[in-house]
């Protein structure tokens, strides 16, 4: 499997030139806001989110001025919405660090995350880039709506296959279909190439969530036992909704049972984790996140060879391949 490193080359000087960019598009005149906004600088992600950006601008007509501000407003809108999903989850760590909520608490937290979705706005409307607001609006619409989702079918634990692929879609796909779609609409691409490419990211993005999943069944490095944080947060994925539906009336029972009310009992979570693996739920999720990824790598085909198109497969591939 390809690094990130390696990956980023064809696009690594846009990246690079983009960090600088972004942490402009942060600047405040309020002294707090600017600490809090070169903590978050500081504590950036993979950065798989501009990778996808300027990669798909790169094969669908080439990385302009457009595509630096596509790619901020999508890490604006991103960030802001992580900011208050920490609020939301009560959560003191994101990504290894201190969450803004641990640090500076709930009410400062929710107005910088309003701060960040308001800067995303205006940095498009200041220049025009309604197709990109569209974009990453919806995006965000869709984000909200596949949270409220889950959360609505975690209280009855009824959620089928179907169910949990809207979920997947909407929560984690959108934003890499957005990312897709905003980097071939900055190049200049055509209606039906930006749909085309919000389509190949919301496979990838499914293809991602899936092997997000499949990590609650894989061994922790610290403890060497599968995580099963999922079980705990009583979140139904693909591989324990393959069990329950290969299960009788009366073992569906006693998963469901599991899941609502022993969920912090690890004996009861490491042996509903076994159950699922010895049922074939793992393999099962892993058969269709890499049908889900071959999608959208045939959908690469069909645009011409270059040293984008090849990072952009490679970063497919990255997606369902990577360790954590």
């Amino acid at each position: 499997m390809a690094s990130l490193n390696e990956i980023k080359a064809p696009v690594e000087q846009h990246i690079t030139e983009f960090e600088k960019k972004f942490r402009g598009s942060m600047r405040s005149s309020v002294p707090l806001l600017d600490r809090i906004t070169a903590y978050l600088v500081k504590r950036k992600g993979k950065q798989i989110r501009p990778l996808f950006v300027f990669l798909t601008a790169e094969i669908a007509g080439g990385v302009n001025e457009t595509t630096y501000r596509a790619a901020s407003l999508i890490e604006l809108l991103h960030t802001a919405t992580l900011i208050h999903d920490d609020v939301v989850d009560d959560s003191n760590e994101r990504r290894g660090f201190f969450s803004l909520n641990a640090l500076w608490k709930n009410k400062v937290s929710v107005l910088v995350g309003d701060f960040l979705l308001s800067k995303g706005l205006l940095l498009a409307l200041d220049n025009n880039d309604f197709e990109l607001l569209r974009i990453v609006s919806d995006a965000t619409r869709e984000m909200s709506e596949g949270e409220l989702l889950q959360i609505e079918k975690a209280r009855k634990l009824d959620i089928q296959e179907d169910v949990y692929f809207e979920i997947i879609r909407k929560k984690t796909a959108s934003l890499i279909a957005s990312c897709c779609a905003s980097g071939a609409a900055s190049a200049g691409a055509d209606k039906e190439t930006i749909a085309r490419m919000h389509r190949f990211g919301e496979l990838t993005g499914i293809a991602f969530q899936i092997k997000d999943d499949l990590f609650d069944y894989s061994k922790s490095i610290e403890t060497g036992k599968p995580n099963g944080i999922d079980i705990k947060e009583k979140k139904m994925t693909l591989p324990l909704i393959y069990l329950l539906n290969n299960s009788g009336w009366l073992e569906k029972r006693k998963i469901i049972s599991t899941v609502k009310y022993y969920n912090d009992d690890p004996g009861r979570v490491a042996s509903l984790i076994k159950q699922v693996n010895d049922a074939g739920g793992i393999a099962y999720a892993e058969k269709r996140m890499l049908e889900y990824r071959d999608q959208a790598l045939k959908m690469l085909l069909d645009f011409n060879p270059s040293p984008a198109r090849d990072s952009l497969e490679k970063l497919v591939i990255f997606t369902t391949e990577r360790k954590h």
